[in-house]
């Protein structure tokens, strides 16, 4: 059970409602899209780990080419009634890579290839 007094996505949120009621393969959504600079971008995953029970989902994330990511992190998401979700500021990095893992180092990768988005400017 979502305690939602802690949670800065309220269980009446219509935008991961709308999100979630989009439906996308893998159970990723990104909102705004497309991806722009100096904007906050929000992820809902409601994917493989999420389906799986996972107690936690982290986003491990980076900037540039899909195959050498830099500033690389591990961000902890927030467990809500439409699945886990964050949102981020992006900075104009050219692009921004993710994929989730588990507390148990479990990993969604999207079958190998991550999930990576072009950064526009504006």
């Amino acid at each position: 059970m979502v305690d939602h007094r802690k949670s800065r996505f309220a269980a009446t949120d219509e935008r991961l409602r709308g999100m979630r009621e989009a439906d996308y393969y893998g159970g990723v959504v990104v909102d705004p899209m497309p991806v722009t600079s100096d904007e906050e971008v929000t992820f809902l995953y409601y994917g493989l780990l999420a389906n799986d029970g996972a107690d936690q989902v982290y986003m491990h994330c980076g900037y540039g080419n899909p195959k050498n990511w830099e500033q690389i992190q591990d961000i902890r998401m927030e467990k809500t009634a439409r699945g886990w979700a964050k949102t981020l500021p992006i900075e104009d990095k050219g692009r921004f890579n993710f994929c989730f893992k588990d507390s148990a180092n479990n990993w969604d990768n999207n079958n190998g290839i991550n999930w990576t988005f072009e950064i526009h400017n504006g």
